[in-house]
């Protein structure tokens, strides 16, 4: 396998693969020989491999058009048989060796299938409970602030992590994690009901 290396970037679903390829190696024998495999290095963000879409690629003068699967991870490779250095004597082309890196452009940190989010909330929603809105990568969610929740709490939102690779409409999970956000520059008429509350607990 050749140790030279590319580096790739998604640009409004196109890429120049490469500016130019890498030299062939000479025969070692009067047969046949196959061309030399080649690494590359594609660049994606996260958001990019949440669903499954097409990317065209040019390699060696010649557009192919690969399916990128949900759910790659960063590191993943994959392998594109006949793409690499033309073979010599008739022998056949060499195979290129496609590594995702995967860029998080999102608020989330994905683990495995999983996502994780901090969710800042009010004091008063931490104490008596209600509604959160939530932007996820399935969309808007309304999440159910239980009353008396404390800071720190983490929840599990079933289904609404990331793609599992290869397979269709199954995601990991979401945690979220709530930051209860304290009030400041309070009015005195606020300082006094805190301080019942106070007397009220002791």
């Amino acid at each position: 396998m050749g140790n030279s290396l590319e580096t790739l970037k998604n640009e409004g679903g196109f890429s120049d693969f490469f500016s130019s390829m890498f030299g062939g190696g000479g025969r070692r024998g009067g047969g046949r020989q196959k061309g030399q495999d080649i690494n590359a290095t594609f660049q994606l963000n996260l958001t990019d491999v949440f669903t499954t879409h097409k990317q065209t690629i040019t390699v060696n003068g010649k557009n192919i058009r690969i399916t990128i699967p949900a759910g790659v991870e960063n590191g993943q490779v994959i392998k594109l048989n006949g793409y690499g250095q033309a073979g010599m004597g008739g022998g056949a082309a060499g195979d290129l060796f496609l590594t995702f890196k995967i860029n998080n452009d999102t608020f989330f940190k994905r683990v495995g299938n999983d996502l994780q989010i901090t969710q800042e909330i009010d004091l008063y929603t931490a104490l008596l409970g209600g509604d959160v809105n939530l932007n996820t990568l399935h969309g808007m969610l309304k999440l159910k602030v239980k009353p008396e929740t404390q800071n720190g709490t983490k929840i599990r939102v079933k289904g609404k992590g990331f793609p599992v690779y290869k397979q269709d409409a199954v995601f990991g999970d979401l945690y979220v994690t709530y930051n209860v956000k304290l009030p400041s520059a309070l009015t005195e008429k606020e300082i006094e009901l805190f301080k019942t509350l106070k007397k009220l607990s002791e």
